[in-house]
């Protein structure tokens, strides 16, 4: 099947279901994310929209939104004061993967961070997601540091 360019594109408002949509489209988002779009979620969005150093994507092809990222640059004394993007929140549309979108929004976001002076690009993927680690090491990114997160949330 052919599909045409993948368009990457600033989210919009009108995305914002379409977004939910993506991050429950897998086995590990599915259990995680609401249905459709509430006050969390807007607010969340709201933010995102209002901090220069956050960039909320979508790609597109034939006018459907089908992949997202969120490319966030985190300033830093370590390393020589240097900068850091950070990708967040990466989704493909699941019946689309394996067919370069993912590679097309890590090539913008990598240049994207080169253009904004980051001397990195790091992300942090779920370690269930073992397509995922495969995917990202055959981009170049290498697995160099644990990650930890402590959850703040009331069962």
């Amino acid at each position: 099947m052919t599909h045409s360019k993948l368009s990457i594109r600033p989210a919009r408002q009108s995305d914002l279901a379409a977004l939910i949509s993506l991050y429950g489209d897998d086995d590990i988002g599915v259990t995680r994310e609401a249905t459709e779009p509430d006050a969390a979620y807007q607010s969340a969005f709201d933010a995102i929209q209002a901090d220069p150093n956050q960039i909320l994507v979508v790609g597109e092809q034939d006018s459907k939104i089908v992949a997202t990222l969120l490319l966030s640059f985190l300033p830093g004394l370590s390393r020589h004061g240097a900068w850091r993007a950070q990708i967040e929140a990466m989704r493909v549309s699941g019946s689309l993967r394996g067919q370069g979108i993912g590679k097309s929004l890590l090539d913008w976001s990598v240049a994207k961070a080169g253009n904004r002076g980051c001397a990195l690009v790091q992300l942090t993927s779920d370690r269930r997601r073992t397509d995922a680690h495969r995917f990202y090491e055959r981009a170049g990114f290498e697995p160099t540091h644990f990650g930890y997160k402590l959850s703040l949330e009331t069962p």
